[in-house]
């Protein structure tokens, strides 16, 4: 089994990382932003696309761009399973992995303890096993597993 492990730049990439035993055990890859603090998780093939903001004007285009460069990263790597703790970048990603009938996992961020953050709002109705940090959201999210936080 081959897994794609993808999490915009930050604490979404931050927290993803705490799966690195995970991404020891399984053929893998990491997906991220390209930021100024270039992440580089060791020992992992690490494919990035540009960081995007909904609020900037180049929004659309670039969300264009990412997508085009996720369905590349996915044709590349055939991952059967894709796990994510968002945010907004990994969306394309997330569908493309759908479109092609593989197994989505989503987990919440541990920041959010009484509301979803909007990726994880719309990759709700996706996932095939969506995972709450904290049990209050499982109000939020009724499908959802807690099995506590991941750090």
């Amino acid at each position: 089994m081959k897994i794609a492990f993808i999490a915009s730049s930050g604490g979404h990439l931050e927290q993803l990382m705490m799966l690195k035993p995970l991404m020891e055990k399984y053929p893998c890859c990491v997906i991220t932003e390209k930021t100024a603090y270039k992440a580089s998780p060791t020992g992992q093939t690490t494919y990035y696309v540009p960081q995007v903001n909904r609020h900037e004007p180049a929004f659309l285009p670039k969300m264009v761009v990412i997508a085009c460069k996720e369905l590349w990263v996915f044709l590349k790597e055939r991952p059967d399973l894709v796990i994510s703790t968002g945010a907004l970048a990994v969306i394309p990603f997330c569908l493309i992995a759908k479109l092609f009938r593989r197994k989505l996992v989503f987990i919440e961020s541990f920041a959010k303890v009484t509301s979803g953050n909007l990726t994880g709002r719309f990759l709700y109705r996706f996932a095939d096993r969506f995972y709450v940090q904290w049990e209050s959201m499982l109000e939020v999210y009724p499908k959802a597993v807690y099995r506590g936080g991941i750090y």
